[in-house]
């Protein structure tokens, strides 16, 4: 089968691919190569995926409308998978425009260019930041979405709003995946894990935002990849849309991580405390939608997940 995944180059794209090319899926990935984080890291995700003989990389933005519908047309993919976008919710307030050219305009044109091709599905990452707001927990699927408290929020809820629009409109299966907090090996290096572990073995200063009060609900990529797969594989009708949450079920504090990082490595951390208006207090999926009728299950703990990030970190940047 032809999938067609943007984002091929960021973390849960690089994993998906690589699970996707093991399985003999044709697949033709697309990346901007944006440097809002180590460009580095991205080209070796990219180098790892290359040695595969099913496997076609373009650099393409999806702003440029022109050479996105040239490739989507050439390759004719059965299934979308939109991983690429802007991501982060303090550098909105540097550079809300990356947000709007990415996760709004970027996706308008791949919505709109998928309505016209003769796919199976239309797959898109959402995020826990949909629930920013809410102090109810956990999150369901089916809870209103209040106002939420930062940019990135904002755009996930209008891509979730535009999908549900096309799919009536064009009749698309399309489903949207709301992604709880995802980390491991090749991560992203803003994420707290990457970036306290790292500054760690440096013996550099961490900033600690709200006293280390807040906490996640990390997913290990491994259970976040299983579930795309198993959405790949949901039947649904025509004109759907449907909103499934990937999550762990299971919050971990930044107090928590943060200990657990210092004793894995056996260091102190030069704490810097500062406080965050625009973040969430708590993310914390309630997944018994998404295990009913996916059929996802969960397998990674924490602590099994971030011995294998530590690992991996050592050994990548020796």
């Amino acid at each position: 089968m032809k999938i067609y995944i943007t984002g091929v180059a960021g973390f849960i794209g690089f994993h998906l691919c690589e699970f996707l090319l093991n399985h003999n899926y044709e697949i033709y990935g697309i990346d901007n190569l944006n440097d809002y984080y180590d460009v580095e890291l991205k080209k070796e995700r990219l180098k790892r995926l290359r040695v595969k003989s099913n496997f076609t990389f373009k650099k393409i933005d999806l702003k440029s409308n022109e050479k996105l519908q040239k490739s989507l047309f050439e390759f004719k993919p059965k299934i979308i998978i939109n991983l690429a976008a802007q991501a982060g919710v303090r550098y909105a307030e540097k550079n809300p425009s990356a947000y709007v050219d990415s996760n709004i305009i970027g996706y308008i044109n791949l919505l709109s260019i998928s309505s016209k091709l003769n796919i199976e599905k239309f797959i898109y990452a959402s995020s826990s930041s949909v629930y920013s707001g809410l102090t109810k927990v956990p999150f369901k699927e089916t809870n209103i979405l209040p106002d939420p408290l930062n940019f990135y929020a904002e755009t996930k809820i209008i891509n979730e709003r535009l999908a549900k629009m096309y799919s009536k409109n064009f009749g698309m299966k399309i489903v949207g995946l709301r992604f709880f907090s995802a980390y491991g090996p090749f991560g992203r290096p803003d994420m707290a894990y990457f970036d306290f572990s790292k500054k760690l073995l440096k013996k550099e200063p961490i900033t600690l935002f709200n006293k280390g009060e807040m906490s996640r609900d990390m997913t290990h990529v491994r259970d976040i990849v299983q579930g795309i797969y198993l959405a790949m594989n949901k039947q649904i009708k025509a004109g759907s849309h449907e909103i499934f949450n990937l999550g762990n079920s299971s919050p971990i504090t930044t107090n928590y991580l943060l200990e657990y990082l210092q004793k894995k490595l056996d260091l102190k951390g030069n704490l810097i405390y500062l406080e965050s208006n625009n973040e969430m207090k708590t993310t914390f999926a309630d997944i018994s939608r998404s295990k009913k009728e996916l059929g996802y299950n969960p397998k990674v703990s924490f602590e099994e997940g971030m011995s294998e990030f530590i690992y991996w970190l050592k050994d990548f940047y020796r």
